[in-house]
């Protein structure tokens, strides 16, 4: 049996239907879009609500792809701000300013990443997370010279995070081949999908198909036996690898 969202009574149905019958094809397009296949039979079966807040808000985020690893917390904010106002230390400004950096709130994280340099200037986490803050605001050449210092330092920091981001401040400002010695580099130690994809890119646009194809084989095969969590951290990668797949056999 059809859902009622397909038959003839709900055109002619009121506001309220029709505004949740656009709403579930909303859904039903964004499920499609990510190849949510079983959600798309969850939907269709009148589920569209907790599709949206299982999936398509939890993973509707600013730094979709590119996030810090840990989550966001209402509740460590509110204790984070009290300790800052009694104690006022680094430590406490740079883990609120990560807090913000994984909600997308970049000024605000910003603001914090500097506030502990200005309690303790050598800080390479603060350092690190600024340059990667400034890179997700669009400000690669402010960036650049902060995540150099972090990694000539430290090369694994962050478990390879800070070296990522020097890639792509690298690629931003037009420096393909020192951002590719980069990613070289981090898929040695690595098998980040955010490194593989974005190496297999700057292959192709050297026109260096078989390799670039290796690494999106590679990410694609490792997916496909990945557990439930890292799929789900690295779908924004996945969908780049296939399209970048299907753009690379269609070029031959």
């Amino acid at each position: 049996m059809l859902p009622y969202l397909f038959t003839s009574g709900w055109w002619t149905a009121g506001p309220v239907a029709l505004l949740y019958g656009a709403f579930t094809i909303w859904m039903l397009v964004d499920a499609i879009r990510r190849q949510e296949y079983l959600w798309v039979i969850l939907i269709l079966a009148g589920l569209g609500i907790w599709y949206f807040f299982y999936v398509y808000r939890g993973s509707a985020s600013a730094t979709q792809g590119f996030e810090l690893p840990g989550s966001a917390k209402r509740k460590r904010i509110k204790e984070l701000q009290a300790q800052i106002h009694h104690l006022d230390n680094a430590v406490h400004h740079y883990q609120l300013g990560d807090i913000y950096f994984r909600q997308g709130k970049f000024p605000l994280a910003e603001q914090c990443y500097r506030a502990a340099l200005e309690r303790d200037p050598k800080d390479i986490d603060a350092r690190g997370h600024l340059g990667q803050c400034l890179l997700r605001q669009k400000r690669a050449a402010e960036a650049r010279p902060l995540l150099e210092g972090v990694c000539a330092e430290d090369p694994r920091h962050d478990y390879g995070y800070s070296m990522m981001a020097l890639a792509e401040a690298l690629t931003a400002l037009c420096e393909p081949d020192a951002a590719l010695a980069i990613w070289l580099k981090v898929t040695a130690q690595h098998s980040y999908a955010r490194a593989k994809v974005q190496l297999a890119e700057l292959y192709l646009a050297k026109g260096k198909k078989e390799p670039a194809r290796m690494e999106l084989t590679e990410v694609l095969a490792d997916d496909a036996h990945a557990p439930a969590f890292q799929r789900k951290r690295d779908r924004f990668w996945i969908r780049r690898a296939k399209s970048l797949a299907r753009r690379s056999r269609e070029s031959t």
